[in-house]
């Protein structure tokens, strides 16, 4: 994939909208547990985060499928970037740029602070979910509820 080292460097400005950064929170780490795929807007630090039934290419494919569907026409101009990190979950975003206009960049291995937004948000969801905890513990609603005190 394309390295963060190509993303343009006014995105590290965070003066314009629709640049992301993603990963994944993992509960109990077991194959049976859900696990949640977060998304942080740099310049607004929007937080997202999507249950997902684990941490597979296909499941984060599928609930991007699901973001675009939902955002449909504005899906170019709200998702322009999204940086990730190497993880095998993540093989497959490249994809999003067959069918969108939107530019994935993969962060420089071991390295967090590459994309440290959603990385200080998955700080925050450990406020409520402990690592250790299963995801599947959690309903949607508290889930919900993370997510909006994230964003407040």
């Amino acid at each position: 994939g394309r390295s963060i080292e190509e993303r343009p460097k006014e995105i590290e400005q965070r003066s314009e909208f629709g640049h992301w950064e993603c990963d994944l929170v993992l509960g109990h780490k077991t194959k049976d547990d859900q696990v949640l795929l977060t998304l942080s807007e740099r310049m607004s630090r929007e937080f997202l985060i999507i249950r997902i039934p684990d941490k597979t290419s296909a499941s984060v494919m599928q609930a991007f499928q699901m973001l675009q569907k939902q955002y449909s026409e504005h899906w170019n101009d709200i998702f322009k970037t999204i940086a990730t990190d190497n993880g095998s979950e993540f093989a497959n975003l490249a994809n999003l740029e067959q069918v969108s206009k939107t530019l994935i960049y993969y962060a420089h291995p071991y390295t967090s602070c590459d994309k440290g937004t959603v990385e200080r948000h998955n700080g925050l969801i450990r406020r409520f979910i402990p690592k250790g905890d299963c995801i599947n513990n959690y309903s949607l609603q508290q889930i919900i509820d993370i997510e909006t005190w994230c964003n407040s």
